[in-house]
């Protein structure tokens, strides 16, 4: 493949190597096979030994895919960490993995609260609610194959994910904004991202926070391309401040320094509650169907509180000040991930999605939506979620908009995510200029959106195992 890059002001032709349909599919069975633990599925080899949430919801997605009884177990045991009070936690930490911090004697849930399973470790927080997709991909997938009924499992994981939602519900869906409350910006999974910028000013570390040594610098090609040091420690000290509330929200709305309204995650809210709404449905369960789409509203008025009428993109909220955090990130897309076709805001967010300030930006290596808008001051290229590209984000976007029905704007984002993808590194981010690989490497979730978008028609689902999968096609 031939693709031009930006060097040194000038556009450069470069040649790149290039898996066929075939080579991808079966690289990213192999990444997943490679990744698999007694646990779960790790997020990568090395940077990620553990189970992250919604990493884990998006890899039983993809594992659907193929063999659906895999599916299942990794969303099970993503959710056997799930607290009392319906939080699923944002790591679900595997007893033999080794190398990663802060790990869970930095987060000592069970020491702090009354919530946390006694038969895993967990960290304190979540991450965006993206399980109901899982779920629906593997009731998809059953629903296909010959094998056992398995709504029982459905209606327990079911239940689970309603536990989920009335959490969000009650402790995190902030009454005046009508958007999910975090606490740390790893919560909304875009940890660095300069939506935070603002807010993470409010956080000032104290004398007292413990001493770290990274590890996370470790694994990858440069430390450019991860937080820096004065960023670790606003992390670090949010997570001690999480500690002392007890990772109570009522507690740490009291005295938590980093308060944010993340439209982004509302968004998932709605469009995750419609989802699982349907599942509701399926399963003969119409009174929870309509609870879930009563969340699904209320999450989605939050989400349209806070779009800009001008433009179309969204908006979130420092929750300390009331100040509106306008950024030019993929965040500000939200309108696409819960509205319709038809309503006027999702159309304004999605010419913005496709112009030349976004995936229309002539510098890019492949039209696809940066973290972090090339134009902004806060671009970083190389930097995390303040530049490079992130294939699950492409895949995220393309599902969003096949569900609302614009078949070109999902064409557009899986045609262009797979040729991104077939350098075969299955990159946790990649440049958006070069389309180097960035980050970690064959990294779980982005082998799962591949397989997502290759999926039609290669449907497997056996019994067996993954393990079979090698020799397809």
């Amino acid at each position: 493949m031939h693709i031009l890059v930006r060097a040194h002001g000038k556009l450069l032709e470069r040649t790149v190597d290039t898996l066929s349909d075939d080579e991808l599919f079966r690289g990213a069975v192999g990444v997943l096979d490679a990744n698999r633990t007694p646990h779960g599925t790790k997020a990568s080899p090395k940077l990620y030994p553990h189970q992250w949430s919604w990493d884990a919801a998006f890899i039983a997605c993809g594992l659907a895919v193929l063999d659906s009884r895999r599916a299942k177990e990794e969303l099970a045991s993503l959710l056997s960490g799930q607290w009392s009070n319906g939080m699923i936690p944002h790591i679900v930490f595997d007893p033999s993995a080794t190398g990663y911090f802060p790990g869970p004697e930095r987060w000592e849930c069970k020491a702090v609260s009354p919530h946390p399973p006694s038969t895993v470790e967990t960290s304190g927080i979540m991450q965006p609610p993206v399980h109901a997709l899982a779920l629906a991909a593997i009731m998809a997938a059953d629903s296909r194959s010959a094998g056992e009924n398995c709504s029982r499992w459905h209606s327990a994981v079911l239940a689970q994910v309603v536990a989920w939602h009335r959490y969000l519900l009650r402790e995190r869906l902030d009454p005046e904004t009508g958007l999910l409350v975090l606490f740390h910006g790893w919560e909304s999974g875009m940890d660095n991202s300069p939506r935070w910028d603002i807010p993470y000013e409010h956080v000032v570390p104290g004398a007292d926070l413990p001493p770290y040594d990274r590890l996370d610098t470790r694994h990858v090609g440069s430390v450019r391309e991860r937080p820096g040091t004065m960023e670790y420690d606003r992390y670090l000290w949010l997570l001690e401040e999480g500690k002392r509330a007890g990772y109570e929200p009522s507690s740490w709305r009291e005295v938590g320094s980093f308060q944010v309204g993340d439209v982004f995650s509302t968004a998932l809210f709605a469009a995750a509650s419609e989802v699982a709404a349907t599942c509701a449905d399926e399963l003969g369960q119409n009174a929870l169907g309509t609870e879930l789409l009563e969340m699904a509203e209320r999450a989605r008025e939050g989400v349209r509180a806070h779009i800009d009428p001008k433009t179309g993109c969204a908006h979130d909220v420092d929750l300390r000040t009331g100040g509106l955090l306008p950024h030019n990130t993929i965040a500000a897309f939200a309108p696409l991930l819960c509205l319709g076709a038809d309503d006027p805001a999702f159309e304004a967010s999605r010419e913005i999605f496709f112009s030349d300030g976004w995936c229309g930006a002539g510098q890019l290596a492949f039209p696809l939506p940066p973290s972090t808008a090339p134009g902004s001051a806060a671009f970083e290229e190389t930097r995390y979620w303040r530049g490079p590209v992130w294939p699950i984000m492409n895949w995220l976007f393309s599902w969003s908009l096949g569900r609302a029905g614009d078949i070109a704007g999902e064409s557009h984002l899986r045609e262009h995510g797979l040729d991104q993808l077939r350098d075969g590194t299955f990159a946790e981010y990649y440049h958006p200029f070069t389309g180097d690989p960035l980050g970690s490497i064959s990294q779980s979730w982005t082998a799962a959106a591949a397989l997502l978008w290759l999926g039609n028609g290669r449907l497997v689902h056996r019994a067996s195992g993954m393990a079979d999968a090698h020799g397809l096609t």
